[in-house]
């Protein structure tokens, strides 16, 4: 039941980052959203809101990088086409208001603070894992390790700027823009 409790917390979190970010994000939302008990905050965050936030971006990252995981890599065009068809609910939902629970730590969490390198860290961790995991779909396609490498960056930097845009533009189309954009490097599938 404890598990849960924390699970559900951390879910709330996680939502709450995506839409709000670290700064707007409060534990009476939380306890609000997982319908968890005040007391639960300390007992499973003893390290408060950044333990949680930095908990809730792990698991966020961890989720994200097994959905990579699945995508299929027959072709690098393959893999790319998987990747912005999975991507863009969650960059329509940007559009709506939402956003990235990982970037939401490291823009609201600054590198500044020493209290708040460790969100940084989680978050570069996060999206290094995802390039790592897209990058190596694309070799397996067939690129060079080095192509695959880079185009696993441009189509993380496509998802998290597509966020920001799509976001500010109240509109996907920035998102189809860049995806057209990311594709049209690539040859199409036999």
């Amino acid at each position: 039941m404890a598990a849960d409790t924390k699970s559900r917390m951390i879910s709330a979190a996680i939502g709450l980052l995506q839409r709000h970010g670290l700064a707007a994000m409060s534990f009476t939302d939380v306890l609000a959203e997982s319908g968890a008990a005040r007391g639960a905050i300390y007992h499973h965050f003893p390290g408060g809101k950044q333990q949680l936030a930095l908990e809730a971006a792990r698991r966020n990252a961890e989720d994200i990088r097994g959905h990579l995981h699945e995508l299929p890599a027959r072709t690098p065009r393959e893999v790319v086409e998987a990747f912005l068809g999975n991507v863009r609910p969650v960059v329509e939902a940007s559009a709506e208001g939402g956003g990235c629970a990982v970037a939401a730590v490291t823009v609201d969490g600054g590198a500044a603070n020493a209290d708040q390198s460790s969100l940084r860290t989680v978050a570069a961790d996060a999206f290094t894992g995802w390039g790592d995991e897209l990058a190596g779909k694309l070799a397996h396609a067939g690129m060079s390790s080095s192509q695959a490498a880079d185009l696993a960056t441009l189509m993380i930097v496509t998802l998290e700027g597509a966020h920001i845009l799509c976001r500010a533009a109240g509109t996907i189309a920035p998102f189809d823009r860049a995806a057209t954009a990311l594709l049209s490097g690539l040859p199409t599938s036999d």
